[in-house]
């Protein structure tokens, strides 16, 4: 297996970009290590490996950045329990790995729903992020929300949006906008709870309001 990792961080080096590598840390985004290779790259590699419960959970042990990503896309998502999906989303510490994990894996656990429920009221960040994209994506792809995941989302999701930006209030007007496309009554049900931004005055406030407003006008 260490011999497959070894291999993996070789096409890694070739594929090196210094450029990309370099902004990133300027952002802030403090990988141990980071070969600045694009998502389509990465994916590339990863397509010529099996995927591998084990080689996934080595690959996601390290404070790489390449390497956290290739593992979201190798983990078979039938082996993935709640247990490691908890574990993993609690060791977070950089939005776009987050962002891959729900892009690649966690949409594809029967469980997903009920794990975003959880996560959405998280009190670490990037849990409820997490919770906020993945139900997001759920609408994306087309699910439907039961009545009690839509409820609570939409309500808790009000309440972030109008706490100023952040990146969970950014994933949490994000999971109302994507949930509010599905339907006319839908987007109601959103505008409606977040009445509150429009009825503030605020200017920071009316433009969130009608930034997820204007998404239901676009898409309707």
């Amino acid at each position: 297996m260490q011999e497959t990792i070894q291999q993996i961080r070789k096409q890694l080096r070739l594929a090196m970009n210094g450029v990309v590598s370099s902004s990133m840390r300027d952002k802030g985004m403090d990988y141990k290590m980071n070969f600045g290779v694009s998502v389509p790259k990465i994916k590339e590699i990863a397509s010529q490996y099996e995927p591998s419960e084990a080689l996934a959970s080595l690959l996601w042990e390290q404070d790489v950045r390449e390497l956290k990503i290739m593992a979201t896309l190798l983990y078979p998502a039938d082996a993935f329990t709640a247990e490691a999906a908890n574990r993993w989303v609690s060791e977070l510490k950089h939005l776009e790995i987050a962002e891959q994990l729900v892009a690649n894996l966690l949409p594809k656990l029967p469980f997903a729903e009920v794990l975003a429920t959880q996560w959405i009221t998280d009190t670490r960040e990037f849990v409820s992020v997490t919770g906020y994209l993945l139900l997001a994506r759920l609408c994306t792809l087309g699910n439907q929300l039961t009545d009690s995941t839509a409820g609570l989302m939409v309500n808790a999701a009000a309440s972030v949006v109008e706490e100023g930006l952040s990146r969970r209030q950014r994933a949490a007007s994000l999971a109302l906008k994507r949930y509010g496309r599905q339907s006319q009554t839908q987007a109601a049900s959103v505008l409606r709870a977040i009445e509150g931004l429009q009825a503030s005055g605020e200017a920071g406030k009316l433009e969130i309001y009608n930034d997820i407003k204007f998404e239901f006008e676009y898409y309707a």
